[in-house]
């Protein structure tokens, strides 16, 4: 087996922002666990499909127990999911994910990595999964990261068959299994061999579990894991840890429980040596394994034995010992550096004094150093900008600061890699393997800084970050940004025009510097007409923010298309929009999007313009029946609860409402009474787990897990004649044409017979659904419950979703 040498496990437990924006202090007990793991050389890759997919139980006691190097391949970055924090879908739900899955990770102290998989939503097979992905693509993506990671135990989450639940669970075993042994083969991807070797894991397992209702694929033959163990260093048991982790997933709603005590895993054998007692049984992991490390074992023991958490400082000079007898050697190089720097307290940080800067900009760079060793420590500490050649002594707890200056073009456009690119719904477009299987690009560094003591040193980057205090959160940090000079957002993603109706569209834009001079023109679908063509702005500080406004009118005979945004700045021509993603849990994300929208001509009739909304999860529907030209009140608890309902032509319930509000029990009785007194309702889609009342409709149906995720099946009029279809659109099967991601989920079944159910539709080799789309009269109203994916398709700009959702809200 040859030795890797692996990164650096993070080993406290830290706030989000730390390892990715500031630098970071280890205290004297991590300092001690993470000489223990010098000693330890092995290391496991887990895999599975989503974020929050992955054991987070196992990882920890992987990471911090056994101390090996572990990571966790996810597929995919979980856009295909719902958000239970906020409106964003698609790649910016991926995006949020992604941040959430590398809180995680610095929590339980695994790596994280991606394939260029896209989550395209709920898969029923793993046929599926590999047809729209491209299956011989994502396996080569799966085994880049073996070869590069070079694990050698491999583990999965999920089995190969339908005990998986979900068919990008089933593909990522498939895949796994397939890689452990393509990555051993010369002659799979032989492109890959020019940066990396080939590799065979040790063997291959399934990681077996028992999630309640008839999902136990445990048994007592198979090999188990007791993982969960107390660590006294850290003060935390592995499952307390792992709760911590697992409760990173804000968008999903995994907020976990800590776990103490006892905890068996268990794992059944897949491919290679069949293991009886110990995952890594027959793998020797001991640094004195291998040749000519025996000298610096015993400097590793005697350093391990003599330690003092009192003072780590008086480890260094041993440390350093131990560096220079093991630098021609196989050793894990790179945590013994953060060790040495973190005994002598070493803290270094780049900070740029605004947030964001224009590419034609210089970004002053404040770095701030200091070593916190006592004041007789035996030897000189200095920094060195290698760049510059500037050498500064670190005198004892003294701060030492220095001012460099980069261009902003040096760094060019933040942006998160894989979004770079447009992309079709199974994959990101990646051009560079340098990316391929990293979570994020790496951040903007403004140089190499060599720590010297006495004659040996180590040479360290920090990223360029923008630091702030909040006076109720006190220091901030988040990334820098580096932006074109100007950005032009629309509203929406998408707009659907009534007819040939005009309708203003309105343009933010935002000046990256100061004295910001631009032409913004419009493109529109031919023969499609807009005032005015172009129009001049004169921006002058940075930051300013103006709005402008374009009448676009449909006309010719094309039906739709996109509308794009360019601004053309001292002869360079721009078109990127600014979307800034802000949640406590995670890092500010700030991307530029293309500056494009779609934009649909539909038939449309209207019946009824007076809306009340409750928000669910969260949504965009409010904004989407607006720009149609509906008026949108948003509802409070109180509102419905003691207000007026009768004014409201209908109300609409956010998606998961019946699954989130604790206030349900109030509001319930005053909805159906609004119903029932000649109101129209309109139900969302919730899911059949942890609802507020089981009393969604004036009369019974339950939610079922059954789902249609073919976006194209068809669909079939079961009640042809009922005013949902007719009044005040009448819709046809072309209406379901153009939809996206999936028809529906979650559908209504044992269906009480007051319900009209309108529409069937099925998953190809399945029986028709007729739970998508079910009608009561109630009173003297009107009740909906509809499963139908309307938070996907009215925001994407599907006419025919805004057909029928009109006929839905509408009195008949």
């Amino acid at each position: 087996m040859n030795y890797r040498i692996p990164f650096l496990c993070f080993l406290s437990i830290v706030p989000y922002f730390v390892k990715a924006q500031a630098s970071t202090q280890l205290n004297a007990a991590e300092i001690r666990q993470g000489l223990e793991g010098l000693n330890v050389t092995g290391s496991v890759l887990y895999i599975a499909a989503h974020p929050d997919d992955e054991n987070t139980r196992l990882l920890t006691y992987l990471s911090r127990e056994r101390k090996v190097r572990t990571g966790y391949l996810s597929l995919t970055r979980g856009d295909g999911g719902q958000n239970l924090i906020g409106t964003e879908q698609g790649d910016l739900l991926g995006l949020i994910r992604t941040q959430e899955l590398l809180a995680a990770r610095r929590t339980d102290g695994a790596e994280q990595f991606f394939s260029r998989a896209n989550d395209f939503g709920f898969s029923k097979t793993s046929e599926e999964s590999f047809k729209i992905w491209g299956k011989e693509q994502i396996l080569s993506d799966v085994v880049w990261v073996i070869r590069n990671f070079q694990p050698d135990v491999i583990i999965t989450r999920f089995p190969e068959d339908a005990r998986a639940g979900h068919g990008h669970h089933q593909a990522s075993a498939i895949l796994a299994r397939e890689a452990f042994a393509a990555a051993a083969d010369p002659k799979r991807f032989p492109e890959q061999l020019k940066q990396v070797k080939v590799w065979q894991a040790k063997r291959i397992v399934w990681n077996t579990f028992n999630f309640g209702g008839g999902g136990n694929t445990t048994a007592d033959d198979q090999l188990k894991l007791d993982v969960g163990t107390f660590n006294p260093l850290l003060g935390k048991s592995y499952g307390e840890i792992a709760a911590l982790s697992r409760s990173n997933h804000k968008s999903q709603g995994f907020g976990s429980s800590l776990q103490r005590g006892s905890s068996i895993e268990f794992f059944s054998p897949v491919a290679g040596d069949a293991a009886k007692t110990d995952l890594f049984e027959g793998l020797d992991f001991k640094l004195d394994r291998n040749k000519g490390t025996a000298k610096a074992q015993q400097l590793l023991n005697a350093i391990y034995t003599s330690y003092d958490v009192t003072d780590p400082s008086k480890s260094i000079p041993a440390l350093l010992d131990l560096k220079e007898e093991v630098k021609n050697l196989p050793f894990k190089h790179q945590q013994l550096d953060e060790l040495i720097l973190a005994c002598a307290g070493i803290w270094l940080e780049t900070v740029a004094p605004e947030p964001a800067y224009a590419l034609d900009e210089s970004i002053p760079v404040l770095i701030s150093a200091i070593s916190r060793v006592g004041k007789n420590f035996p030897m000189k500490i200095t920094l060195q900008d290698r760049s510059r050649g500037k050498v500064t002594e670190l005198l004892p707890n003294q701060m030492a600061t220095q001012t460099v200056t980069i261009p902003a073009k040096s760094i060019g456009i933040t942006q998160p890699y894989w979004l770079k690119k447009t992309h079709p719904i199974g994959s990101y477009m990646i051009d560079s393997l340098s990316h391929l299987g990293m979570p994020e690009a790496p951040a903007p560094q403004a140089g190499v800084f060599r720590i010297s003591f006495g004659k040996q040193f180590i040479d360290i980057t920090r990223p360029i970050v923008y630091k702030r205090t909040d006076p109720v959160k006190g220091e901030l940090y988040q990334p820098l940004v580096v932006a074109p000079p100007v950005t032009a957002t629309m509203t929406e993603k998408s707009f659907v025009f009534s007819n040939n109706t005009a309708k203003k569209i309105t343009v933010q834009l935002k000046a990256f510097k100061d004295q910001l001079k631009a032409v913004i023109r419009p493109e529109l679908p031919a023969g499609w007409k807009v005032s005015p063509e172009k129009a001049d702005v004169d921006l002058k500080t940075k930051g300013d923010v103006q709005n402008l406004e374009f009448v676009v009118t449909p006309a010719g005979n094309v039906s739709g298309g996109k509308l794009s945004i360019s601004a053309t700045v001292e002869g360079k021509t721009y078109n990127q929009g600014l979307k800034v993603l802000a949640y406590d849990h995670i890092p500010v994300q700030t991307l530029f999007p293309i500056a494009e929208a779609k934009v649909e001509r539909a038939d449309l009739k209207f019946s009824g313009m007076n809306i009340g909304y409750i928000a669910g999860a969260g949504d965009l529907i409010p904004e989407s029946l607006t720009q149609i030209g509906y008026h949108v009140t948003w509802l409070t608890e109180k509102q419905v609860i003691d207000g007026d309902l009768s004014g409201y032509d209908a109300i609409i319930t956010g998606v998961r409402l019946y699954n989130i509000n604790e206030q349900l029990s109030g509001m319930q009785p005053r909805l159906m009474e609004y119903v029932k007194n000649g109101g129209t309702m309109l139900v969302q889609y919730n899911v059949n787990g942890s609802l507020k009342t089981n009393n969604i409709g004036p009369y019974p149906f339950r939610l079922s897990r059954d789902r249609v995720t073919d976006e194209q099946a068809k669909v079939s009029f079961l009640a042809p004649n009922d005013p949902s279809l007719n009044f005040p659109n009448k819709i046809t099967a072309k209406d379901f044409d153009g939809w996206i991601q999936e028809r529906g989920l979650y559908f209504a079944d044992q269906i009480d017979s007051h319900y009209v159910p309108i529409l069937g539709m099925n998953d190809a080799g399945e029986p028709s659904s007729n739970g998508s789309l079910l009608v009561a009269p109630y009173g003297k109203g009107k009740f909906v419950y509809t499963s139908l994916a309307f938070f996907r398709e009215l925001p994407a700009g599907v006419p025919g979703a805004y057909r029928l959702f009109v006929n839905l809200i509408s009195k008949n």
